[in-house]
Formats: structure tokens, C-alpha cells, sequence
């Protein structure tokens, strides 16, 4: 007697069914199995775990009440035990008369208008130290340790959000120090000259400007950071319960990070104020080398931090820049599949990892086609033109989350948003080089004929001057129209006289011999 095979696993797939009996039995067996396929179907519709969302919001509102409960464990925190706190925002006639016994006249003296710039320093280095540093780290950083101490907010990283903060404390609070001590000396022992140039150099010959720096340096991926992080609901119980203490006086936390960058631009300032005020020549000369020092060091900061942010910059364009291969891009050229993987290798993507690679423009533009308007983003960099098209693609940034979508804060905010909206520009053709870029103004007549507006051309030859492609863009307004034909007619002037100079460099170089 034969039997019947089983049905497949796979729901759709046709199954071959013989059954003993006739076509009655058939039929009956027929029905059987179409009444298992019926209750496969519903069964696959199901959730596999019906029970594995419930009790997902009470967790979190337990995980909140918890969180709040051992931020109320923290015990308060007082930034103002340090003897020299009262005296932040005394003037140093104020200060003179708490610290002598006899009242005298201190506007007669020559190196008053000195001692008063060399106060001015102290008090704004009070205010610095009290009430931004020690703040960040008591407040902020403190209570952070304390809640991963209680295993909460364990993902989040320290020294990413605050960097060498303990080590700016420290140098701030020694100088703080030995300056308040330098000068409770000098006005108790009246008529003698007050000798602040020897902590002058100890505190800026000392690591005061390499600390800053370090800092200043992680400071665009910190806020970076602390974007991303203002997201989650967690974060923001922390951070609700550090900016409602009376320390911070009504600064959040973003206006408390940027304190060290102000701070170290405040420094050459301060400095030339007590230069100025000064007479003796050997020590002016020493604050003049000081003042020096500090600009320098700033100088040396905004060359890391351009090359830092074009860094970042250009590894955000590597994500968000798309490049189809050349089959995709085109239809006409046919490569078999054993084929690919060996293109593939050679792709061109990394054209966008140059270090020394700068992008000068880019925005949003219309190319108007045969048949449609298409919306384009074009990135103008220094030795090309690339022309992309904007797509949407959720599931590439996150799905549904991509609120917490990393985006450099240098990046210009049109594609900021496309970026966060989840999507991708994608590459439309091969980059123009700037040598082969021919820009044309389109002529008002044809403006009204053609309905164009605010349009220009822009043509791509081949090292044998011959025309590949033609793109034909139009601009939100006319002012953004002659932006950027300015910005492209510069870019191209300036690749033009770059290779011009290093060809008359590579002529004028001694040729060499042919002999062996």
C-alpha cells in the first residue's frame, strides 16, 4: 500500500499527495491537509514570544525610580571651602584693607596699577577654578562615578565627555594657591615688591598650555558626544539633577565644557595687562615671553583643530558618500559575476581619505534632466567636483532611531538633517577635476523659453578637450546661484596656479643624467 508523503516546511511550496481509497479518500485528505496549511499560516502570523514586550515600560520606570533614588543618596557637595573663595570678586583695594591692620594709602604707590592687573589675573582664575572647573568635576563628573560605582549609566564614557578635566583642577588650584600666598606675603610686608613674575613662569612655562590643549582638542567630540547622549532618558535624569544644584547657577552642562577654551583665549589678554602696567624693563621682557608662549600655543591649538575637524568631517563624508559600481552607475557596460569581486577590490572610495584633501562648498541644487527634476547635493573640494543624488535609507542609520545618529557638528546643516533623516547622498558620476571643469552662465533668455531659473552649466572634458557630460543645475535663489559660480571659478583659479607653480618648479629643477 502506498503512503502519503508529508507536506513540505516551507508553506507554498507544491506537494505531490497520494492517497489509498479513491478520489473520496483524496478529497478527504485533501481537506485534512489544507485545514494544517490554514493553521500553519496563522501560527507563522503570531509573535513568536506574545510575552516578550509586556512589563517593558515598567522596567523602565522601575530602572528611573531607582536612578533617582541614588542620585538622592548623594551627599552634597560644597565647591567652596578653599580660604581664598571670598575673595573672587573683591577688588585689591578690598582685599589690602581685610589683610592690614593699619589703613594706608595704597593709591599713592607707583606699582599699584600693576598689583591691580596682576589682581585681575588671580580673581578671573578664582572665578575659572570655582566656578567652572570644580564644578565640572564635583558636580558633573563626580556624581557620574558615584552612579557607575551603583551600576548605572555603565556605557558611559568618562573620558570622552570631560577628557584631562582632574588635570586642569589640579594645575588651576596650585596656581590659585601660591598666587593667594605670594600676595598675603607682599601686603604684609608692606614696601616690599610683590614677586609674582617666579609663579607667573612656574604656572605657564609649567603644562598649563599642553593640558588646555588636550583638552581643547576632545572638546568638538565631547559636545559630539553629549548630543548622542541627551537622547537617553537615563542621561537626562543625570543631567537634570547636576544643572538644578545651586553650584552650577543656572549653566548647563554645554556652557561649562566650552569654560577652558574662553579661559585659555582669556590668558595673552590678561598678560599683555600687566605688561603694559609694568616698568621694570627685565620683567617686562619676561611677561612679553610668557604672553608669547600662550599665542603660540594657541596657534598650535587652531592648526590641530582644523586638521582634527577636516579629519572628522571627511570620515562622516566616507560613510555618507555612496559610490555604485560602474554597472550599476550605467547599464551599457555588462561584467559577469565571477568578475565583479575583482572590480570591487579596485573601487574608488578612498578618494575621499586624503588627509590634505579640503572641502570648500557644497549644498543642495536641482539638475534638471530630460524628463524630471532631480534634487542633488554637490561637495565642491579643492581638486574636484562631485555631483550626488539624495536618497533614503532607514534601515542604514538605525531604523526608527535615527535621533541618535552620530552627525559632525562641522558639516554643513542641510546635509546634517539628511544625515539624521536617515539618508545617504549617493554618486551620480564620475568626479569632475577641477582642470576639466568648464562653468557656464545660462543667458536670461532663456529663462522665460526654457522656464529655467537661476540656472548654470556645468560641463566635464577629457584630457582631450572633448565633452563627456553636461549638467544642467539650478539654485534656490539668484544669490545662491552666484555663490556658487564664485566659489567654482575660485576653486578652479586657485587648482590652476597650484599646478602651474609646481610644473615650473619640476622645469626648473636640474634634469638628470641619461648616461648609466
Amino acid at each position: 500500500m502506498a503512503h502519503p508523503r508529508r507536506c513540505s516546511k516551507i508553506l507554498g511550496e507544491p506537494t505531490l499527495l497520494h492517497c489509498p481509497g479513491g478520489s473520496h479518500a483524496s478529497a478527504a485528505c485533501h481537506r485534512r491537509v489544507s485545514r494544517r496549511v490554514d493553521c500553519l499560516h496563522k501560527e507563522s502570523k503570531k509573535p513568536r514570544w506574545p510575552f516578550a514586550k509586556r512589563g517593558v515600560g515598567k522596567d523602565r520606570q522601575k530602572q528611573a525610580s531607582d536612578l533617582e533614588h541614588c542620585l538622592s543618596t548623594m551627599k552634597a557637595i560644597d565647591c567652596g571651602t578653599y580660604d581664598f573663595c571670598c575673595f573672587k570678586s573683591k577688588s585689591w583695594h578690598e582685599f589690602i584693607k581685610a589683610q592690614q591692620t593699619e589703613q594706608k594709602d595704597v593709591n599713592g604707590r607707583p606699582q599699584v596699577k600693576k598689583e591691580e592687573a596682576v589682581w585681575e589675573l588671580f580673581t578671573s582664575e578664582c572665578t575659572y577654578f570655582l566656578d567652572h572647573l570644580l564644578v565640572l568635576k564635583m558636580i558633573f563628573m563626580n556624581t557620574l562615578k558615584y552612579l557607575q560605582s551603583n551600576e548605572f549609566l555603565l556605557d558611559v564614557d568618562l573620558w570622552r565627555l570631560f577628557a584631562n578635566l582632574e588635570e586642569l583642577n589640579k594645575i588651576s588650584l596650585i596656581f590659585v594657591k601660591n598666587f593667594f600666598e605670594t600676595m598675603k606675603e607682599h601686603v604684609s610686608e608692606s614696601g616690599s615688591p610683590m614677586n609674582s613674575i617666579s609663579i607667573l613662569k612656574k604656572f605657564f612655562q609649567g603644562d598649563l598650555c599642553q593640558t588646555h590643549q588636550i583638552y581643547c582638542l576632545n572638546y568638538t567630540s565631547a559636545v559630539f558626544y553629549l548630543e548622542k547622549l541627551r537622547q537617553r532618558e537615563d542621561f537626562g535624569i543625570y543631567l537634570k539633577w547636576c544643572e538644578q544644584k545651586e553650584q552650577c547657577r543656572r549653566l548647563h552642562l554645554p556652557e561649562l565644557l566650552v569654560a577652558p577654551l574662553h579661559r585659555l583665549t582669556r590668558y595673552p589678554l590678561l598678560l599683555n595687562n600687566i605688561w603694559k602696567r609694568s616698568t621694570d624693563k627685565t620683567e617686562k621682557d619676561s611677561i612679553q615671553s610668557l604672553k608669547e608662549k600662550v599665542e603660540k600655543s594657541i596657534w598650535d591649538l587652531e592648526g590641530k583643530v582644523k586638521w582634527l575637524d577636516n579629519f572628522q568631517k571627511f570620515r562622516q563624508l566616507h560613510e555618507v558618500i555612496i559610490w555604485p559600481q560602474v554597472w550599476d552607475r550605467d547599464k551599457r557596460f555588462f561584467v559577469p559575476e565571477s568578475l565583479k569581486q575583482s572590480l570591487r577590490e579596485n573601487s574608488s572610495e578612498n578618494i575621499l581619505s586624503s588627509a590634505s584633501r579640503r572641502l570648500l562648498h557644497d549644498g543642495r541644487l536641482t539638475l534638471a534632466e530630460s524628463t524630471r527634476l532631480l534634487d542633488v547635493y554637490l561637495f565642491l573640494f579643492d581638486d574636484f567636483l562631485l555631483i550626488t543624488k539624495i536618497k533614503r535609507n532607514k534601515k542604514k542609520y538605525g531604523g526608527s532611531d535615527t535621533g541618535l545618529t552620530l552627525v559632525c557638528p562641522s558639516l554643513a546643516p542641510e546635509l546634517q538633517s539628511v544625515v539624521r533623516e536617515g539618508g545617504f547622498c549617493q554618486v551620480l558620476d564620475q568626479p569632475i577635476p577641477l582642470d576639466r571643469l568648464i562653468l557656464k552662465n545660462v543667458d536670461p533668455i532663456h529663462v522665460t523659453v526654457f522656464t529655467l531659473r537661476n540656472a548654470f552649466l556645468i560641463q566635464h572634458e577629457n584630457r582631450y578637450r572633448q565633452c563627456i557630460a553636461v549638467f544642467l543645475l539650478q539654485a534656490q535663489t539668484e544669490s545662491a546661484k552666484k555663490t556658487w559660480m564664485s566659489q567654482i571659478e575660485r576653486a578652479v583659479s586657485n587648482y590652476m596656479k597650484q599646478h602651474e607653480t609646481k610644473r615650473s618648479t619640476l622645469l626648473c629643477s636640474p634634469a638628470e643624467s641619461s648616461e648609466i
